[in-house]
């Protein structure tokens, strides 16, 4: 048994954070399958490189991992019927479509909420489903400039700097959509009721300014760039190697920060803590000191010392060396069906369930794969459905 067993969700998602949510759901156990449309285009899963000797994307392979999915033009009105007799067993809806879309479709929650009370619905957006910026369009970028974390962020001579960490994507929109759909389904559970669900990722990117947002609220103090202890203005961060490495420092608590000095022989430095008085004085001192050693020389000094200091790795290092992800088991192989068993390396569940693991079951199929299957199992005629153009 699954830890998600029986809840089935229809997706109507693209991109990453919607996609990402319900690979998470799917890898738990839940039956998800997604519905696209073959005339839009998603630039996630056209992206390159492709699982080799065919023209399945690898981001398709991943996301579409322990999923199904079909083909529907959702501007045929048989199309619609068809959504209608699904939500009947596919009783949790998920889409990322700009606010009013899905309702100018017939396909909004009080539609399907006429069809199905115990509907659970999600919609995730950028900016939400009410205020000024609900239709507005948006990126990773945008939500976290707009959320004011990157005022914080970078550096003063230099301003923010762009992340290939979707922040806002997976952190915020796809796990917030997946915390609301679970924390909906207990209520459903205890009440038998439905709800909906209104998941904007510049919402959950505002709490993301934490301790410096609270800060604020209490005194008006602007915090700005390199100026608290998390962002610069501590000799908390990234110090460069002679290689032209990188170590992180994180040996903010005053043990941690008594065995980093020792390490890097600057035992008169431990007084003046991770905040020294002379703190350009000092960080000048040390970006010294820690160049004048490899990254690797430096590891090696580290490694038994407790003191909240690592590496800068590499994807390579990262994802195929490192002992502790191999150990913890974040990179897997899993077979991709439709190309003769071939077996691809993918990011793993982060999920550690100790009486219903993770399975992976299979990688993601092509869009449109199961598109007979499903109007199979709804008892509906395919060719007729095909030749009318619901599947265009």
């Amino acid at each position: 048994m699954k830890a998600l067993d029986g809840l089935k969700i229809l997706d109507f998602t693209t991109l990453l954070p919607g996609p990402y949510a319900t690979l998470v759901l799917a890898d738990l156990g839940a039956e998800v399958l997604k519905v696209s449309s073959p005339s839009k285009k998603d630039i996630v899963l056209e992206y390159e490189p492709f699982v080799d000797g065919t023209d399945l994307a690898a981001n398709e392979a991943w996301l579409g991992r322990n999923k199904r999915n079909l083909f529907l033009n959702l501007k045929h009105p048989d199309a619609v019927e068809i959504v209608k007799k699904l939500i009947m067993e596919y009783d949790i809806v998920i889409e990322q479509f700009r606010p009013g879309v899905m309702h100018k479709l017939g396909l909004g929650y009080e539609d399907l909420k006429a069809c199905n009370p115990a509907l659970i619905y999600c919609s995730l957006t950028g900016y939400g489903q009410t205020g000024p910026m609900a239709k507005a369009a948006g990126h990773d970028c945008n939500y976290l400039a707009r959320s004011g974390n990157l005022a914080m962020a970078g550096y003063q001579d230099a301003g923010p700097a762009p992340m290939n960490i979707q922040i806002a994507d997976i952190c915020v929109g796809s796990m917030n959509s997946v915390v609301g759909i679970l924390a909906a389904v207990n209520y459903r559970h205890r009440t038998g009721k439905g709800q909906y669900i209104d998941v904007a990722m510049l919402d959950g990117l505002v709490p993301f300014t934490a301790m410096d947002g609270t800060r604020f609220l209490a005194t008006g103090e602007d915090c700005g760039r390199e100026s608290r202890r998390l962002n610069g203005g501590s000799l908390y961060g990234y110090y460069e190697t002679s290689d032209g490495e990188y170590l992180s420092v994180g040996s903010l608590e005053p043990k941690f920060w008594s065995a980093f000095c020792t390490g890097i022989g600057c035992p008169d430095l431990i007084e003046g803590t991770v905040e020294p008085t002379e703190f350009e004085q000092v960080r000048s001192r040390i970006r010294t000191v820690i160049k004048s050693k490899t990254r690797d020389q430096w590891v090696t000094i580290f490694k038994d010392l407790d003191c909240c200091v690592e590496p800068v790795l590499s994807l390579q290092e990262a994802l195929l060396e490192d002992e502790h992800i191999q150990e913890r088991k974040l990179v897997v192989e899993v077979e991709v069906p439709c190309t003769g068993g071939k077996k691809v390396k993918q990011l793993g569940s982060p999920m550690k369930l100790s009486e219903c693991p993770i399975v992976y079951e299979k990688g993601g199929y092509p869009l449109g794969y199961h598109t007979q299957e499903v109007m199979d199992e709804l008892g509906l005629d395919y060719d007729k459905l095909k030749s009318n153009g619901v599947f265009d």
